[in-house]
């Protein structure tokens, strides 16, 4: 069953269409790749999914336990609490926080208390937040950041700092998880831990997963099925091995040597 439905999205800037009639679907706990050539769309896909752009035309539909909630339009915030989180390209953390305060800022969303009850620190007060830090810290135990956890996030090694930003996404208790570039700057070594991680989460998370990166590598052993945007359009999906054969997808991003990845 499908958990998100996109429909014909399309986004313009003036003259410029850079997303045209784009349309696709994702399955439940499928873990999927987006790829294409600098400037392809696919950050901009991302935008319209989370509502940093509105689409030009287009559906976006969010389909939970057999309902379907329109996105488009709607609030980032508000497109978050009904279960889409991302990361992003450039990482964008509360650099000057703990790698603690990072992801309890992120689950404030689902506090049962009021604001009389955070001024005054009620009894309430203390149980939600000792709630909390208790499921900051088994997120921070499953990224291995557990040991930094009072360490501002702007000391944290790049690489760190991007499982960080993955632990602020699953703070927010999404059932389909965004990732825009996760591997970006990662060396060899980073980019293998990253391939187990978001295995590992996918499965302990019960989560379905979109993911956009350029290494082809961590895309094509990783993911299920595979879109390929060209300048705003969608000229194919399928397999990893359907990918790779695809002389369309060749000749616009892939290259020959692709065999290889």
């Amino acid at each position: 069953m499908a958990i998100l439905s996109v429909k014909k999205l399309t986004k313009s800037f003036g003259g410029l269409t850079a997303v045209s009639n784009v349309s696709f679907e994702i399955e439940k706990g499928e873990l999927i790749g987006l790829i294409g050539p600098n400037g392809g769309g696919k950050t901009t896909v991302f935008n319209l999914l989370t509502g940093i752009y509105v689409p030009t035309s287009g559906t976006v539909e969010l389909i939970k336990e057999g309902k379907a909630k329109q996105l488009q339009g709607l609030k980032p915030y508000t497109i978050c609490r009904h279960g889409l989180a991302r990361t992003f390209q450039n990482i964008r953390l509360f650099k000057d926080l703990t790698v603690l305060d990072n992801v309890r800022i992120a689950m404030h969303k689902n506090v049962k208390y009021g604001l009389i009850s955070s001024f005054l620190h009620l009894p309430s007060y203390v149980k939600e937040e000792k709630k909390l830090v208790q499921k900051s810290m088994e997120l921070l135990t499953i990224l291995k950041l557990n040991e930094k956890k009072d360490e501002f996030a702007k000391n944290l090694p790049y690489g760190e700092q991007r499982r960080l930003e993955i632990a602020r996404a699953l703070a927010a208790e999404p059932t389909l998880l965004l990732l825009d570039e996760p591997a970006a700057g990662m060396n060899p070594a980073e980019t293998s831990d990253l391939k187990e991680l978001i295995a590992l989460i996918r499965d302990k998370f019960n989560l379905t997963v979109l993911l956009i990166d350029h290494d082809m590598s961590l895309i094509m052993n990783i993911c299920e099925r595979i879109y390929v945007l060209d300048h705003g359009m969608l000229i194919a999906n399928g397999t990893p091995e359907e990918i790779k054969r695809n002389k369309l997808v060749i000749e616009a991003y892939l290259g020959e040597d692709v065999g290889d990845a």
